[in-house]
């Protein structure tokens, strides 16, 4: 058969249908469907899998239409929910996660995952052009966290980070008065995170090696990790107090409140410039929960700011706070802002249920103090699907998940040797330290390769 040249207007194409997601007539499903639809693949039913997709499912312009787990329960829990939620048995059950993503109908996925699968689904998902909701943190080592960002940027994928905060009225607007320099000059920065360990899946004692359940395709789980006897109260949800598979609270949460830190500071395409061990409570390695419990990190950045990473610590309260030459602002969930400044409190507003409420009783100053406007979210999932749908980057892009995870990463590094760690946030390399350059990553479990 004589070849067909390949035009530049067909190149065109082919990009476009690489780029936008794939419109599905109503009519596929039923008369009262909505007349586009993004098309979705759910990965991973464990803690942070149902939330997510419950949030899609409640949208309107999304259709999931896959869900895939290694463990039989958890996906026969997420099809069951799925199908309900759609009265239909439309959604199909995958066991291996290349071939959801090989399905040409889905646009995006979501990746509800333990940290050890964080890189190669992620990568998988933007090879076949799926736009991507992940987790945090953006994957369980540095080099993994690099790896993805240059997978998604070469193929042009939108990425929307679970920092889910970065869609609260509240944190926007603490970073905003950072960012607009309402409390003087930025010298200090406190990230407050948790401390120790939480059995959430309330395994009790199920400490002991025993064989893996005929529903968990267990090698599956561990994947590209080191092989290690099975132990229920590290598997399900625990995992994260596994270095093996997680990070611990540290790397659970830098994600979170580190996120917002960078957010004020106006760090999401730069970093620290050191990173020092201060105090750190942690089990033997040969522990089934050796994760460190109590922490304390310092990082150094440009500006000569100081940021304070601690996990149990009284002086350092849970949340973000930032400390200027004029005064402070402090955040935290549930709606939490306040500030040294009295006149500045109104500036936020608290939602509480469907009722939006002055957060202070003082008169009004209104919004114009805050000049320079940060990016404001919908939703979380909201701002996602309408991404998929502009092409526009999301509330927290790829490149800001991984910078907001470095000082979490960098701060566990330097626990491990005990010592500090320079870094240089421009080639995103620890310098001078051979010992600690060596734990940005790790060697992979065969079969698996991390893609270069």
């Amino acid at each position: 058969m004589k070849s067909v040249p390949f035009t530049r207007r067909q190149a065109l194409l082919r990009g476009a249908a690489l780029s936008f997601p794939t419109i599905v007539p109503a009519s596929v499903f039923g008369q009262n469907a909505p007349s586009k639809q993004i098309t979705m693949a759910v990965i991973g039913w464990g803690m942070m899998g149902p939330g997510n997709t419950a949030k899609f499912l409640s949208e309107p312009d999304c259709r999931v239409l896959a869900a895939c787990d290694i463990d039989q329960q958890n996906l026969g829990k997420a099809v069951n929910t799925i199908n309900g939620a759609y009265k239909n048995k439309d959604c199909k059950a995958y066991h291996d996660y290349r071939e959801v993503m090989a399905r040409k109908d889905i646009d995006t996925v979501m990746l509800a995952l333990p940290d050890n699968w964080h890189a190669l689904t992620s990568i998988e998902a933007a090879a076949q052009g799926k736009d991507i909701y992940g987790e945090k943190p953006l994957a369980r080592t540095l080099r993994e966290q690099q790896a993805i960002v240059a997978a998604v940027k070469k193929h042009g994928r939108i990425w929307q980070t679970g920092s889910w905060q970065r869609s609260e009225d509240n944190f926007r607007i603490g970073a905003e008065i950072v960012r607009n320099g309402l409390i003087g000059k930025l010298t200090r920065v406190e990230v407050g995170l948790p401390a120790g360990h939480n059995d959430f899946a309330k395994t009790g004692d199920k400490r002991s090696v025993t064989p893996a359940p005929a529903h968990l395709d267990y090698e599956m789980w561990i994947g590209p990790a080191a092989m290690q006897d099975y132990i229920e109260c590290r598997v399900h949800k625990n995992w994260r107090w596994d270095y093996n598979i997680g990070g611990g609270q540290l790397l659970d949460w830098i994600g979170h409140h580190g996120d917002i830190a960078h957010w004020g500071m106006g760090m999401d395409e730069s970093g620290p410039l050191e990173v020092r061990p201060m105090q750190v409570d942690m089990p033997s390695r040969s522990e089934i929960w050796n994760t460190a419990t109590r922490y304390r990190a310092e990082a150094s950045y440009d500006g000569d700011i100081t940021m304070v990473i601690a996990g149990g610590h009284a002086d350092i309260a849970m949340g973000t706070k930032w400390i200027g030459t004029e005064g402070w602002v402090y955040v935290n969930r549930g709606g939490t802002y306040d500030c040294s400044n009295p006149k500045l409190k109104q500036i936020i507003k608290k939602r509480e249920g469907e009722r939006v409420v002055e957060a202070a009783k003082a008169p009004k100053l209104g919004d114009d103090l805050i000049k320079n406007r940060l990016y404001q979210s919908p939703g979380h999932h909201r701002n996602f699907l309408d991404c998929v749908k502009s092409r526009q980057p999301t509330v927290t892009p790829v490149e800001t998940a991984h910078r907001s995870a470095t000082p979490g990463h960098l701060a566990l590094i330097s626990f491990l040797v005990n010592r500090p760690i320079r870094w240089d946030p421009k080639t995103q390399e620890i310098l001078d330290d051979a010992q600690a350059s060596a734990l940005m990553g790790r060697d992979y479990r065969g079969p698996w390769k991390l893609p270069a």
